[in-house]
């Protein structure tokens, strides 16, 4: 509203922030069905444009705390039957959610202290120091990198990581000194 102000009157924005109040304030609202100015007085605001007199009713004693309390009553009549209505719409086309035994569901948990990680418990393998060893399950594939002069046979490992499967490539002559026991059940050809 700010910014329509100043494209339609030009030059600075600090002189028109009261024209804008002034038109929110007494434009119609459709959540309470009405002006705020006129929710809140119970009478058209006299715009300074075209300034018309309004005859002098004053309210005073019980008759302004009845006038108020059915303005306030009217307010909370009509933001209901807004929130009723918005109430419904979302009713329409929200679905109720089923599940059955079996069913795989998000679970969202809220972090109170670090990072959690839920896992079976079969999952972990904890040694005895009480770490986490990260360690290679299986040869995945193979691949020659060629050089200039000489060739390099990589492997693809599967590791058991804390974050679940990983793969990297390494040097096949390491992983064959270090984890002899991946060589033996399986031979994988060489991809070309």
């Amino acid at each position: 509203m700010l910014r329509a102000c100043v494209i339609d009157f030009g030059g600075s924005w600090d002189v028109h922030p009261p024209l804008a109040e002034f038109s929110y304030n007494n434009i119609y609202h459709s959540s309470i069905r009405c002006a705020p100015f006129e929710a809140l007085y119970g009478r058209k605001c006299s715009s300074p444009v075209l300034h018309v007199e309004i005859g002098e009713g004053s309210l005073i004693g019980p008759e302004l705390v009845l006038e108020t309390t059915y303005k306030v009553v009217l307010i909370k009549e009509k933001l209901k039957a807004a929130k009723d209505h918005q109430k419904s719409y979302a009713d329409k086309r929200h679905k109720p959610l089923k599940f059955e035994v079996g069913d795989q569901a998000l679970l969202r948990v809220s972090l109170w202290k670090g990072v959690v990680h839920f896992r079976k418990k079969d999952e972990i393998k904890v040694d005895k120091t009480l770490c986490f060893v990260e360690e290679p399950v299986e040869i995945m594939d193979r691949e020659i990198k060629k050089l200039k002069r000489r060739k390099i046979m990589l492997v693809k490992v599967r590791w058991n990581s804390k974050c679940g499967p990983k793969f990297t490539w390494e040097h096949e002559d390491q992983m064959r000194i270090k984890n002899p026991q991946l060589f033996v059940d399986r031979v994988v050809e060489p991809a070309s």
